[in-house]
């Protein structure tokens, strides 16, 4: 996948979850808002004077911002943060046969509902046979270990929840963490910051529910980044 059109900044501060303030160009003093369509902490990430990548609104349509934040740049590489790739990056290496548990199955549906959630993919095989698949992005790496999530998600434990309990109705369940920066070796839950979400996620693992960690190569060259899949992640859930 590529993002094209995309300018440079300075981060400033982040007001609140979904509001970036930053400064156009280094120097000059003229500062713009824009839109942060990841509400995760990012603590580790928006720190002040970080460069950013932006891109002009694509529709005005009924927002308060110019721009939406698309990457930061941290320890020497861009990472992105906007979860509105996410769909596309996801059905991207679904349909390139990376994942061997995904290689059979094509794409059906986006955003199905099932039980009480709306799950991100509806996947069918050649046999018709279903897999439902969660679609998570994470951004947190600390050494080389990859961590989700890095604030508290109901929503998160009860997509797992509702996959876990999918196994009994006869679909096959994966989840698929985006890992979206290539400086990690390992994904691990969380515990620290949502046990509740990491023990489900073991659950899910130890009932059946597929769970694959990939990371992403972001090259961003003039005006556009290029995202690449790098490589899988080896899981860790030692507690």
């Amino acid at each position: 996948m590529k993002i094209e059109n995309l300018i440079c900044g300075r981060f400033i501060e982040r007001p609140n979850r979904f509001l970036v303030t930053f400064e156009v160009e280094q120097g000059s003093g003229i500062t713009e808002m824009a839109h942060l369509r990841d509400p995760g902490r990012l603590k580790e990430l928006l720190i002040p004077n970080v460069k950013l990548l932006l891109r002009k609104a694509i529709s005005k349509q009924e927002r308060k911002t110019n721009y939406d934040v698309i990457a930061v740049f941290n320890c020497g590489i861009w990472v992105l943060l906007n979860s509105g790739f996410h769909s596309d990056i996801a059905a991207e290496l679904i349909e390139s046969g990376n994942i061997k548990e995904l290689s059979n199955y094509f794409i059906e549906r986006r955003e199905y509902t099932y039980g009480k959630s709306r799950i991100d993919f509806l996947l069918t095989n050649t046999e018709n046979k279903k897999m439902l698949l969660e679609v998570k992005g994470c951004t947190l790496v600390d050494g080389k270990l990859a961590k989700f999530p890095d604030a508290p998600t109901i929503r998160g434990k009860k997509h797992l929840d509702e996959l876990t309990f999918s196994l009994n109705d006869g679909f096959k369940s994966s989840v698929l963490f985006l890992i979206l920066r290539d400086d990690a070796i390992e994904f691990t839950p969380n515990m620290e910051m949502d046990p509740d979400f990491s023990y489900a996620l073991k659950k899910a693992k130890t009932k059946g529910v597929n769970i694959v960690a990939y990371s992403f190569e972001n090259i961003y060259k003039k005006d556009s980044m290029e995202i690449i899949p790098f490589k899988r992640l080896n899981l860790r859930m030692d507690f």
